[in-house]
Formats: structure tokens, sequence, C-alpha cells
């Protein structure tokens, strides 16, 4: 416990690893000779003409190796799409690369190749779906007449409001010939199985990665409400707005929900998500002598808001010994937003590094690690930061005032002059984020 930092990047990496994509499928896939089992269902392979493999987010390139391991024999045919970096050498499944968070034109080519696939398939074929966080942004498939660069502008608006992961997927779905329901029409009538990598609160099946094969509960009503929640029906490129009007209008078909028929022979598993990554995490910090406590796999709102939750806890935590006595280890899931101000450079978990930097001033025996599991964090080269009870007083020695940083959404900046970022490069993987604190 001498080197706070050191357990902290163990007790979050060993989180990682309980989020390993390839082995969160091999872990609800089998195979036994012709019988293949998926969660609790089983199916006869032989009695499957071909087997098809799609998908799309960061954690998709080892997921498709899995079903390729598994499956190699009987794969006809694949296309799984990665972000830029995260991709695999396969040998069955075409895996594509293309651009997160801001969709691009090799995401445009990327997508209409995984509806080619699905298209294929027909009532006695198997379609293995795979995504994971990510597979939104790598999906872009615009809805005629829009562009890329019209879905790249709403996009860019939304993440600079603050809107949620839920909010932003609303649009997206119904901007596009995929999400929301769009892979499981494709498909239609092959079975389909998604086997699915949460990254959002909560594991909602419509909001991962947009639900390419779940039905879609909302409407281009909601979409329009949520444009003019955050002010930005004005600022939105017109096409976009006229789109869910017309929409609205009855005059373009709405998202499939549910009990529509393309979901009859659809089932969606989760294989991994947040809370998974949270409990192995508390079992690390246990081994290494904290008595570890998951708090909650559902931590939002506006990060620096989030920072004071999280502080006051652990505060607390190191002052009365409650809600756990120390040496502790206290544990935080989820997803918060940051509502950009500034001109500065960061990240959500950057920011909540620098706001506990503030809140914890002079609490020396306390240390805190906010990290993204897909080992990025905003436009950064960064997963995340540390931050303690000195982190504040060490800075302004240097020169350093914290508070014009934070006012300036700069953390990047920050921690990359006080020594406080943690870099992993690509995990391929994304179940949120996880925000590790421990009280000496």
């Amino acid at each position: 416990m001498d080197n706070p930092r050191k357990d902290l990047e163990a007790i979050f990496r060993a989180g990682l690893a309980a989020v390993d994509p390839e082995a969160a499928v091999l872990r609800h896939v089998k195979r036994d000779g012709s019988e293949l089992r998926l969660g609790s269902r089983s199916v006869d392979l032989d009695a499957v003409r071909h087997v098809y493999v799609v998908g799309a987010g960061k954690g998709t390139a080892p997921m498709a190796k899995a079903l390729e391991d598994l499956l190699e024999d009987r794969i006809r045919e694949g296309a799984v799409t990665v972000k830029t970096g995260h991709g695999l050498p396969l040998r069955k499944v075409q895996v594509m690369e293309a651009a997160h968070p801001v969709p691009d034109q090799a995401g445009v080519a990327a997508t209409r190749r995984l509806l080619e696939v699905a298209e294929k398939a027909g009532e006695k074929d198997l379609v293995l779906a795979a995504f994971s966080g990510g597979g939104s942004a790598l999906t872009p498939a615009p809805v005629p007449p829009l562009t890329l660069q019209e879905k790249q502008d709403v996009t860019r608006l939304l993440l600079a409001c603050g809107a949620t992961i839920q909010e932003i997927n609303a649009i997206r779905k119904h901007l596009s010939r995929i999400k929301g329901g769009g892979l499981a029409r494709a498909a239609h009538p092959a079975r389909t199985f998604s086997l699915i990598l949460s990254d959002v609160i909560g594991d909602p099946l419509d909001v991962i990665a947009s639900g390419p094969t779940a039905p879609d509960p909302t409407t281009f009503q909601d979409c329009l409400d949520i444009l003019e929640r955050y002010r930005l029906l004005d600022q939105a490129p017109p096409r976009v707005v006229s789109v869910l009007r017309e929409g609205r209008d009855g005059g373009r078909p709405e998202t499939p929900k549910p009990g529509d028929p393309v979901f009859d022979r659809v089932e969606n598993l989760i294989v991994g998500n947040n809370l998974m990554a949270l409990l192995a995490a508390k079992d690390e910090a246990e081994r290494r002598g904290y008595k570890g406590l998951v708090l909650t796999s559902r931590l939002e709102g506006e990060a620096r808001e989030a920072a004071k939750a999280v502080a006051a806890i652990a505060k607390e935590c190191a002052a009365t010994g409650r809600p756990v006595k120390p040496p502790a280890c206290l544990l935080f899931g989820g997803e918060t937003t940051v509502t950009l101000r500034g001109d500065g450079k960061g990240g959500r978990n950057q920011e909540l590094a620098l706001a506990c930097a503030l809140a914890l001033e002079g609490w020396d025996r306390i240390c805190v690690l906010s990290a993204g599991t897909d080992g990025t964090d905003g436009p950064t080269d960064a997963a995340g930061a540390f931050a303690d009870g000195t982190t504040a007083a060490e800075a302004r020695r240097l020169g350093i005032e914290p508070r014009h940083y934070l006012d300036r959404n700069d953390a990047y900046g920050f921690f990359e002059r006080t020594g406080g970022l943690l870099r992993t490069g690509p995990t391929r993987t994304n179940v949120m984020d996880l925000i590790c604190v421990v009280i000496r």
C-alpha cells in the first residue's frame, strides 16, 4: 500500500481482464461436434446451411476470433468493423477499420459490407452478430438523402452539448439503415444470435451499438424533442431536421418496434458488462489487502459533479470508517458526460480525476484512478488519470493552477504536465468506465 497508483492500475487491469471480449464469447458460446450452445440455447449445426458472422465495435475483432476458433469450418462469410488500430488478423472474417467517435467514409463502406453479408442469409442460415462499445459510431449508414457530413455534424453537436449516449443513439437510429433493428431486418428470415459486450448503463439492448438487432422503442418525435431540449434545432443540419419531421409526419417508415416479425428468430445475449469488471476489480483489491466495496455500476451525469460525490464518499470513509473501514477500495462504474465550455483537451475520466484532485485537496490518504475500459478517454492517447489529496498542491508549486485547467476542459494538459496520465493503448474491449479509489 506504499504505492497506491501501482495498486490502482493493477485493480483496473484486473477489471479489464474480466471483460476480455474473446474470453467473454467463449464463456457463453460452446461447441460439441454439431451442437452449438449459445447461452441457454442450442443449435444443431447439421440443420444449418451456412453460418455468417457480422459485427461492429471496439472489441469485435477478438469476439470474431473466438467465433472463428469455434466455427471456422462452418463459417461461409463474415465481416466486422472496428475502431482504427483495434483490428486483428482473422482467417474467415473480414476485419474493417473506421473512425470513432465521429463516423467517416470508411465506416460507411464497412456498414454497406455488413448489410451485404446479412442480406445473403436465408431461412436455413445462422447469423452470429457481435457488438461492443463503439458499434454505433462505426456503423454509419445514412438514410437518403442525408450525407455522412450531415451525420457527423449532428453527432459533434450532441457530443459537445453533454447529451447522454441514449439520446445520441436515439437520433442515430432514426438516421440510419442498420441501427434500431435495421440489421435484424436485413438478416430476416435467418436465425440471428447477437453476442453483446455492453457499454451502456443497465445493458439496454436497444441502446448498445444503437440496437442493430433489437426493437427500437424511440420515435422520430423523441428525436426532435432531444434536439429541442439541447436547443439544437436551429444548429443541426437542416436536412437532418427535415428527415426527422418527415418521419414524425408519417412520410418515412419508423424503426421496427417490439412485436415486429423481423425479431421472431432473433435472440440477444449479454456476454460482458461493467458490473463484471467491477467485481473482478474488487477481488484484486482484496487480494492486495484492501476491503473492497462496489458502490454502483450506474454512475452518470456531469463528470465534475460525479467527482464531488466520489470524493465525498471517500472522505467519509477516511474520516469515519463508513461505509467501509480503511484500508479500503471503493469502486464505481458507469459513464459520465462533459459539457464543453473551454478550449482544452481531455475526456470525461481525466476531467473527473481533475475535479477529484480539487475536492480531495489535503486528504493525502486517498488516491483515485478514473479510466475508460477501452483505453481511450476523449480525443486523447490516455485511458484516464490518477489524482490524490496532494495533486492540487503539488501542481501549484509548479505554477499550475488546477481550477484554470478544469474551467478550460483541459484535464489532459493538466495531467500531462503533472504526470498523472494512465496510458494503456487499445484494450479491444469497452464496458464504460471504472473509477477506483483507495483509502490507506
